[in-house]
């Protein structure tokens, strides 16, 4: 056997015992076992439970360990470093999720990389990476590593030549102070983000890209102090945003089509529940098509159903639907959400290159104010109006966004479980409007 290990000096052949082990690696000429940096070939993959620091130093090491299925447990200490998660149904899960820490110090790109369908990421912190905090892909390069370098930085849009990944989950993670993502799930479907914490996200605090059905889940979510706090391009059918606490970004959530990625256009998503409140904090990352002081837009998408949600004190806009270059927005409904204290409750901005249809606002919708005005009708078509926006404050450094408070850890006794068939049955039906203090502990944003 002949192995390349990353940029060191290690080529051998075990069965022979001949090779070099560069200065990090050594090798028994009584056993013809090779460990390389603490892990031994010979035990690579074979561990049910693998404890770091204890059974590994790094927590790549801990993945070489771990066979398919197993568990990483990681004690309270701070990581410089990232890891790739390529096994699969692999539970990855701190003792601490504040006391645990995946530190960049900006000079890595991507802390968690997870490339292999099951695997779970749990109860711990990840920040200061110059791209994403947590990445989910099913996208990944020559090396194996997740492509995850934002909307300049896909290989071409090829589904069949890189399968969605197939399960995951996020949950009880805090991710903040990184300069693409906080966490990060593209051609990747049936997973679940809960319970997770993000901020200081230069692009979005939370991302899901292109996924048709997708089958994700995304709840009880705090994302606050970034460019966008939740954004979902391309992401279709069966995409569940429910119960999340968007406050205090420069937009609060973002859904739509997107040329640079597969699967256009976006249709089909649930977004119920939400508070979506006081998105125009001038000390967030600046936002990259320049929103500011915006609850929710959909860009260019078709068919989504925006129910119950609570969507306040947004100075430019509550909710605002228009176009994406020659994509209309089609079909999309507004249900018996309460809107107050926005600059404009609704707003109709389709173009005229891209006329929408049957956009349509229901009666049961708590609102004061639509831009055009709806009159002998309850739905919106052709072109819209121009949206007014003043000018975006000047944003700061994704560095400079301070860190969050400590965040709830996992419940004591949780199993270690796969992302295996999540997630599940989902009853928007038993998701109401929410209150003001939604998420409130651990959230710094009030409205």
């Amino acid at each position: 056997m002949v192995r390349q290990m990353c940029s060191q000096t290690a080529r051998w052949t075990v069965a022979g015992v001949a090779g070099v082990v560069g200065a990090a690696g050594a090798v028994s000429l009584a056993t013809g076992v090779v460990s390389f940096g603490g892990v031994s070939a010979a035990a690579e993959g074979r561990l049910a439970l693998v404890e770091v620091p204890r059974d590994a130093a790094t927590l790549q090491q801990a993945d070489a360990l771990v066979k398919p299925g197993g568990t990483i447990l990681i004690s309270p200490g701070t990581y410089r470093e990232s890891v790739t998660i390529d096994k699969p149904r692999v539970v990855l899960r701190g003792l601490d999720r504040n006391g645990v820490v995946l530190d960049g110090g900006w000079r890595m790109d991507d802390g968690i990389s997870v490339t292999a369908p099951g695997v779970s990421v749990e109860n711990l912190t990840v920040r200061d990476y110059n791209l994403n905090g947590v990445l989910v892909t099913g996208e990944t390069d020559a090396d194996g590593e997740g492509v995850g370098r934002g909307s300049d930085g896909y290989a071409p849009q090829d589904p069949s030549k890189y399968p969605p990944l197939d399960g995951f989950r996020v949950r009880y993670v805090t991710s903040y102070d990184n300069g693409l993502y906080g966490i990060y799930a593209f051609d990747a479907y049936d997973g679940v983000i809960e319970h997770t914490y993000t901020s200081g996200g230069a692009d979005s605090g939370l991302y899901v890209g292109q996924c048709a059905p997708c089958n994700v889940v995304v709840e009880d979510d705090i994302a606050e102090r970034n460019a966008v706090g939740l954004e979902a391009d391309n992401a279709s059918e069966q995409m569940y945003v429910l119960a999340n606490r968007l406050t205090g970004n420069r937009v609060g959530l973002a859904i739509g089509s997107n040329y640079q990625e597969a699967l256009i256009p976006q249709r089909s998503a649930t977004i119920v529940g939400n508070l979506v409140a006081h998105n125009d904090d001038p000390d967030s990352p600046e936002q990259a098509d320049g929103g500011f002081g915006i609850g929710i837009g959909i860009d260019g998408g078709n068919a989504n159903v925006v129910e119950r949600n609570r969507v306040v004190d947004n100075p430019t806009v509550g909710l605002v639907i228009e176009s994406h270059e020659d994509l209309p927005p089609n079909g999309n409904v507004l249900d018996g959400n309460v809107f107050s204290a926005n600059g404009l409750d609704v707003g109709y901005a389709a173009s005229r290159r891209a006329p929408g249809s049957a956009d349509c606002v229901r009666s049961d919708n708590t609102l004061t104010s639509v831009q055009p005005t709806l009159s002998g009708s309850t739905c919106f078509s052709g072109p819209g109006a121009d949206l007014t926006q003043p000018a975006a404050p000047p944003g700061v450094s994704f560095h400079d966004v301070p860190a969050p408070p400590a965040q709830q850890d996992l419940p004591a006794g949780t199993p270690y479980t796969a992302a295996v068939g999540l997630p599940g049955s989902v009853d928007v039906d038993q998701v109401g409007v929410p209150a003001l203090n939604l998420l409130s502990n651990g959230a710094v944003v009030t409205p």
